[in-house]
């Protein structure tokens, strides 16, 4: 292979590999915090597409317009969701693996309703639009616009959460309450508040995951589920409640796909994940990038 082959599909690996980054970084947020294993995620990746393609086609307005949108309405959507099921169920389980249960059990019904809405709303035929599709000389490869400024956006939000995290006073009690729940509502961490706003944060990331993905795939109402599975091993990989793992696993499992579907076949896609997913879980179960005693 060429160097600007090696280079295309590298860079094909760490494009689909800042989705998954930022998809990850919602997921591992809600569950990091609190213990909230939102199978849902993805489906509101999904919402976040199918809104930017409507407007898009809709209205003729540029899909940018809608990545801010999109974080803020699905982090509305978020605190409402909170406020209807997560947080009743903290107030009624009399214990942490009990809330775990019953918030698993909620997601995977919030999978199904969303998903069912979406169908009955815009139909279950893939859709898509054309937006900044000529290429981008770079060297001697060449990549799609619209897959680049995909990245740079992913990266760019990726970037702001981890920034938050760990520069500022919020940031600061969002990882005193995962490293010791009990230890920072003790000095004063308002839980009741803290809560709904990252779950909401959560969700606002994977609305512009979705918007994102809108500018260079095609979409569908099956599209949520396959991402939903994927951040899940993004976070085995990078260490459950480690912001800067997820991004850096997403990165890698972007670039593990891309290489073996080249070497291999494409339709082995989830297999290479899947064989990932178990290798982690078996060699370094903390995950590859995390610390002990270290989070976000």
């Amino acid at each position: 292979m060429s160097f600007s082959a090696w280079l295309e599909l590298l860079a094909s690996g760490l494009i689909t590999g800042g989705i998954y980054a930022l998809v990850a970084l919602g997921l591992n947020l809600q569950y990091g915090l609190m213990r909230i294993l939102n199978i849902a995620h993805g489906e509101f990746l999904m919402v976040g597409a199918y809104l930017t393609w409507m407007v898009q086609t809709s209205f003729g307005l540029s899909p940018l317009w809608m990545v801010p949108v999109s974080f803020g309405l699905l982090m509305g959507l978020g605190l409402v969701l909170h406020w209807l099921c997560f947080r009743r169920l903290g107030a009624t389980s009399p214990n942490l693996d009990i809330f775990e249960a019953r918030g698993l059990m909620v997601s995977f019904g919030l999978m199904f309703l969303v998903q069912n809405v979406v169908s009955y709303v815009w139909g279950g035929d893939l859709r898509g639009y054309d937006f900044l599709t000529d290429p981008v000389p770079v060297g001697n490869a060449q990549f799609a616009a619209n897959k680049l400024l995909v990245f740079a956006l992913a990266l760019l939000f990726s970037g702001a959460l981890i920034a938050l995290l760990r520069l500022t006073l919020l940031g600061k009690g969002v990882r005193a309450l995962m490293q010791s729940p009990v230890g920072a509502q003790l000095v004063g961490i308002d839980t009741r508040r803290l809560h709904p706003l990252m779950f909401g944060v959560g969700l606002g990331l994977s609305g512009v995951a979705g918007c994102l993905l809108s500018m260079a795939y095609t979409i569908s109402p099956s599209m949520g589920e396959p991402y939903t599975v994927t951040a899940l091993i993004v976070i085995t990989l990078g260490g459950f409640g480690s912001m800067g793992g997820a991004l850096a696993g997403g990165l890698l499992l972007g670039v593990i796909e891309a290489l073996g579907m080249h070497f291999t076949n494409p339709s082995l896609k989830a297999l290479l994940s899947y064989v990932v997913f178990i290798g982690v879980l078996l060699l370094r179960p903390e995950g590859l990038f995390a610390r002990k005693g270290r989070r976000a």
